[in-house]
C-alpha cells in the first residue's frame, strides 16, 4: 500500500470513529429521556362542598303580640326580621329620638336650653320646673332615658328658634335627610294630639334606622338610655336623677340605645340597638304592642338574634 492509500485509510477509519462516538452520545441521550418517567398533568379530583344549612333562629320564633317589627342589621342594611316593617304607624315617645337628634345635629351639646312655662304642663312623665336650664347634652340624656315629655317639648322648641321654622317643618326636613320616608311628626315629644291623631308617624323600619343614625351621631347620649338611671344638673346646680323607662335593659348584651313608646293611640312600641359583635349593631323595632307585651316582643327578637349569629336555631 502506497503512501496515497495509507492516508486515505486513516482518513475513513477517523471518520468512522467520530461517527460512532456521535451515535453514541446521540443513543444515550435518547436513553435518558426514556428512562425518566413522564411527569403526569395534575388531575383536580372533582370535590363537592357542601356548605352546612344555618339555623334560621327567625322562623320559629315565638308569636309576637306586636303590629309591627324588624330586625335590622345597621351594618350590612339588611333586614333579618319583619312583620309589616314599612306600615305607618303612631310612634308616641319615639318621636323623642327624631327631636333629640335634630337638636344634637343644629345646636352644640353644651347650648343653653331652656325650659318654658307651657311644657310643664304637658302630661306625666315630666321632671321640670319653668325657668331652669340644661345643657342641651344633659337634657337630651335625662329626656331619652326617663322619656320625659318636658324636655323633648323644650328641645324642640329650642331647636326649631333657632333654625327659624315651625317644629312640623324642622322634623319633616330632619327624617328626609335621613331616608326616613314614613316619618313625620307633629309634635316633639309624640303624645297624642287627641283621640285620633297621634304626636309622631312612623314605620318600624324608619325607627330602626334613626335609633342606629343617633347611635351613630351621639353615642355617649345614646349610652345613657342603657342604664337604669341617668343624672344631669340644671345651671342652678339642681341635681336630676331619673329612672330608666325600660325594665329589661340590663338584660340585654352589649345595648347600645333603648327607648320606650306608649300612647294611646300607639299601644305599646321599643327601640333597641346593641352589639352582636364588635362594631356591629343591630336595631330591634318593637310597635303596636302593649304596655307589657313590647318587652317580650323585645326579648324574644333579641334571643332570636343572638341565636341566628351563633348559628343555633334558638337560645
Amino acid at each position: 500500500m502506497d503512501t496515497h492509500d495509507l492516508e486515505m485509510l486513516a482518513k475513513r477509519t477517523r471518520s468512522m470513529r467520530e461517527t460512532g462516538i456521535a451515535l453514541l452520545f446521540a443513543s444515550g441521550i435518547l436513553a435518558v429521556f426514556l428512562l425518566i418517567p413522564a411527569k403526569a398533568n395534575p388531575v383536580t379530583p372533582a370535590v363537592t362542598v357542601t356548605t352546612p344549612a344555618t339555623p334560621d333562629a327567625f322562623t320559629k320564633l315565638p308569636p309576637i303580640q306586636a303590629k309591627a317589627a324588624i330586625v335590622y342589621d345597621l351594618a350590612t342594611g339588611q333586614t333579618l326580621y319583619q312583620k309589616n316593617a314599612t306600615a305607618q304607624l303612631p310612634l308616641a315617645s319615639l318621636t323623642k329620638l327624631l327631636t333629640v337628634y335634630v337638636a344634637l345635629a343644629e345646636l352644640s351639646p353644651t347650648t343653653p336650653i331652656t325650659i318654658p312655662a307651657d311644657v310643664t304642663q304637658l302630661s306625666q312623665p315630666r321632671a321640670f320646673s319653668a325657668g331652669q336650664v340644661f345643657a342641651l347634652s344633659d337634657l337630651a340624656r335625662l329626656t331619652l332615658t326617663a322619656s320625659l315629655n318636658d324636655g323633648a317639648a323644650a328641645l324642640a322648641s329650642a331647636t326649631a328658634a333657632q333654625e327659624n321654622a315651625s317644629e312640623t317643618s324642622m322634623m319633616a326636613s330632619a327624617a328626609s335627610a335621613l331616608g326616613l320616608s314614613q316619618t313625620y311628626a307633629l309634635n316633639g315629644n309624640g303624645l297624642d294630639i287627641n283621640t285620633a291623631i297621634s304626636g309622631g308617624y312612623g314605620s318600624a323600619q324608619d325607627v330602626a334606622r334613626l335609633a342606629g343614625a343617633l347611635v351613630q351621631e351621639s353615642p355617649t347620649i345614646a349610652a345613657a338610655t342603657t342604664q337604669s338611671t341617668a343624672q344631669g344638673e340644671s345651671e342652678g346646680g339642681t341635681s336630676f336623677t331619673v329612672k330608666n323607662t325600660d325594665p329589661i335593659v340590663n338584660t340585654i348584651p352589649h345595648l347600645l340605645l333603648s327607648k320606650t313608646g306608649y300612647t294611646d293611640l300607639a299601644g305599646g312600641n321599643l327601640a333597641l340597638v346593641f352589639d352582636v359583635g364588635i362594631g356591629h349593631p343591630i336595631a330591634i323595632v318593637v310597635l303596636g304592642s302593649s304596655i307589657d307585651a313590647r318587652f317580650t316582643d323585645g326579648s324574644t327578637l333579641v334571643a332570636a338574634t343572638l341565636a341566628h349569629f351563633a348559628g343555633l336555631p334558638s337560645l
